[in-house]
């Protein structure tokens, strides 16, 4: 099809609000301060990350303000940013004395008290022997910091006989997330306990904190130390449950992706800010765990310094760091990297009698069969070749989907009562879309009316344009555009851009005065304000994957269609076609 046949449609027709993300410091932040507690469910959670602070607390030297802001930033900002859990990197205090250990102590008692989910971890500083591993026997550290103080901890389930190394377990996104807090040096006792620790908790994903993995090597990128390089072969390689590690000790700030021996991706990172300013103010990283976006977005600030009335020079460079090693994102599509262990529960298929609403037309389960399922007689005859396919959205009514290549379409029998219907008190039409990569094959339909808008006696606009058409235009965008009842022309909705390889729901609902389009239950932006009042026919039959111009069909569809079902009324969210699983979530 010529480009000047179709770019009249691109004004026919005669939002969604972005979240915005609360910033430290700013206004927005201050009206979110409060004491709630962090969403466990939420597809947004964080996890706080503070790395040394042995020069806060060394003698008669140092400064203890810096982290209690730091803490009482993390308490007040629990509900706003959904922190689920703190993890302190080690080097607590500089030089392993009692006093030192007993004022950090203090200092973590505010967490204590609300009861909210953290773990420390010993560092080479906090111990009085660095030489020793977690069999050293009693010190400060582990009188104040042993499994002891963690009893009534929401998230502490277990240490080692020893007592240097402990595991916590929080729930976010729905799920359980288990964080390894492993001593500065492991014996073979102190591997072969976290071994046993990943063994009983064979479906979590975790996320190693210790205080020696990783160093910069150069140009921000991590490198193993020795001892890290333990570390990697005696336990992260070969648990595939360990997707992420943090580590503090050294400077600057560096990362890298490493693979395991089950060929899945590692996220090893090291942030320690000890050499800058004020012994780094107790920065802290946030971890922003997003499951719908797939991403972890990291930022690294003060709150000590954000909190603060006035700033002096060398401060108002220390606020939030922005540079390449503090702040950046991390993609991870945590449901394949978290499958092999933890594969996913997919619903069920669902009887066809769940998926017939009040008002159902017509129900195809394509790859199934071309029979009309709501028993309407709005059977399907095929043409060319179409492949069945077990591929299908994750949440549609069946397991099933059928693969055009370009070269096959389905159309309604000639007897099949939808040819004649007008919709005049609205209409709801649904389907399950998969593009493949590398999409090349725009404006191919996925249902449309075979003859044009001449044959119903509609005359504006281009009348050899087919009756009614739901398109995929270029980039993979949607388009409907339909001559209605009370309209000479035609009238289109536009639909955005969408990922190829992904599985999308994709719904026309008509009110019997306006009409919208959803991807995925989201109402997209260009829907037409002028009333448009069902669809013209002229008796003809409707195309399933394939594109006609003036009673010609032009092009075939290139991807896979699943579930298809017609409503002659607007269907709320609420009822669109999606498995019962989705509808219970609330998930696409």
């Amino acid at each position: 099809m010529t480009a000047s046949r179709r770019s009249f449609l691109l004004g026919t027709g005669a939002t969604a609000a972005a979240a915005a993300l609360v910033t430290p410091g700013s206004a927005g932040a201050d009206n979110v301060v409060g004491y709630g507690r962090p969403d466990p469910e939420a597809r947004r959670f964080t996890l706080a990350v503070i790395p040394d602070t042995q020069y806060m607390f060394d003698l008669d030297r140092g400064d203890s303000a810096p982290l209690k802001a730091t803490l009482q930033y993390l308490i007040d900002h629990r509900k706003s940013e959904n922190i689920v859990f703190i993890s302190h990197l080690g080097d607590l205090v500089e030089n392993a004395r009692a006093s030192e250990i007993d004022d950090i102590s203090a200092r973590f008692e505010v967490l204590d008290r609300r009861r909210i989910g953290y773990s420390v971890l010993a560092g080479n500083h906090d111990v009085p022997d660095s030489r020793l591993d977690d069999q050293r026997g009693r010190t400060p550290y582990l009188d104040k910091f042993g499994p002891q103080r963690f009893r009534t901890s929401p998230t502490f389930r277990g240490a080692s006989a020893d007592g240097y190394n402990s595991f916590h377990v929080f729930r976010a996104g729905g799920k359980e997330w288990l964080v390894l807090a492993l001593d500065w040096r492991m014996s073979a006792k102190g591997f072969e306990w976290a071994r046993s620790v990943l063994s009983k908790h064979s479906r979590l994903p975790v996320i190693l904190t210790t205080h020696e993995l990783v160093h910069d090597g150069g140009d921000g990128l991590a490198a193993m130390s020795d001892y890290g390089r333990r570390l990697w072969d005696e336990l992260i390689k070969d648990n595939d449950q360990i997707f992420l590690t943090l580590n503090g000790h050294f400077w600057p700030p560096a990362r890298a992706t490493l693979r395991n021996t089950a060929g899945n991706d590692v996220h090893v990172h090291i942030t320690n800010y000890q050499d800058r300013y004020y012994g780094g103010g107790a920065m802290i990283r946030l971890y922003h765990f997003d499951l719908d976006r797939r991403v972890v977005d990291v930022r690294t600030l003060s709150p000590w310094l954000l909190g603060k009335r006035s700033l002096n020079p060398l401060e108002r460079k220390e606020t939030e760091l922005t540079g390449p090693a503090d702040r950046f994102s991390v993609p991870i599509d945590f449901e394949q990297r978290f499958a092999r262990f933890d594969p996913p529960v997919l619903p069920p298929a669902q009887p066809v009698k769940d998926v017939l609403v009040r008002g159902t037309v017509a129900y195809w389960r394509l790859g199934e069969g071309l029979k009309d399922l709501s028993g309407n007689g709005n059977d399907l005859r095929q043409t060319g070749s179409l492949t069945a396919s077990d591929d299908h959205h994750r949440f549609a009514p069946s397991h099933r989907s059928l693969y055009f290549g370009k070269t096959g379409y389905l159309s309604t029998v000639d007897s099949a009562p939808v040819n004649r219907e007008t919709f005049e008190r609205g209409y709801t039409i649904e389907l399950f879309l998969k593009l493949p990569a590398g999409f090349d094959h725009p404006w191919c339909g996925l249902f449309t009316k075979l003859a044009p808008g001449s044959a119903a006696g509609r005359t504006g606009d281009d009348p050899s344009e087919p009756i009614a058409t739901l398109n995929v235009a270029g980039g993979g965008s949607l388009q409907w555009a339909v001559f209605p009842r009370n309209l000479p022309g035609i009238s289109t909705n536009w639909g955005h851009e969408m990922d190829y390889e992904t599985w999308w729901h994709v719904a026309v609902v008509n009110d019997g005065v306006h009409t919208t389009m959803y991807v995925d239950g989201s109402p997209l932006l260009r829907n037409p304000s002028t009333p448009a009042r069902g669809i013209s026919t002229a008796g003809d039959p409707w195309l399933v994957g394939a594109y006609a111009y003036d009673k010609i069909v032009e092009k075939s569809l290139y991807g896979w269609i699943g579930d298809m079902r017609i409503a002659n009324r607007p269907l709320d969210r609420s009822e669109f076609m999606r498995s019962k699983a989705a509808r219970t979530s609330g998930t696409d």
